[in-house]
């Protein structure tokens, strides 16, 4: 039932990532936190859900990566008024890595 909920959970945030980057533009608001704190902040819950989850962690590593430079180039693609930005992508990365080394630290700390 744990791995289940895990995966539910991995699954919602991809959703809700994934309706957030791709917005359009005139429904953000202007009083939205710091753009790459919002960017890192995603992607580190993503890693960790998905370490939650049992997808191995070079996959993850990977596919969140791949996740982050679509999401950046499908804003640039599509009429959402939005732009992408390799900054973004690089703080996406930033968070998937936060996310991964607390999972390894969780996991380390629970083993010892």
């Amino acid at each position: 039932m744990t791995r289940g909920l895990a995966r539910t959970v991995f699954a919602a945030l991809l959703l809700v990532s994934l309706v957030m980057f791709l917005l359009p533009a005139d429904n953000l608001s202007p009083n939205a936190p710091n753009d790459k704190v919002t960017h890192l902040l995603t992607f580190a819950a993503l890693a960790l859900s998905g370490r939650w989850a049992g997808v191995p962690m070079v996959a993850l590593l990977v596919g969140l990566t791949a996740y982050a430079a679509a999401t950046e180039v499908l804003q640039s693609v599509l009429p959402i008024n939005r732009h992408g930005d390799l900054r973004d992508v690089l703080a996406d990365v930033g968070g998937v890595l936060v996310g991964l080394a607390l999972s390894w630290a969780v996991v380390r700390r629970r083993t010892t």
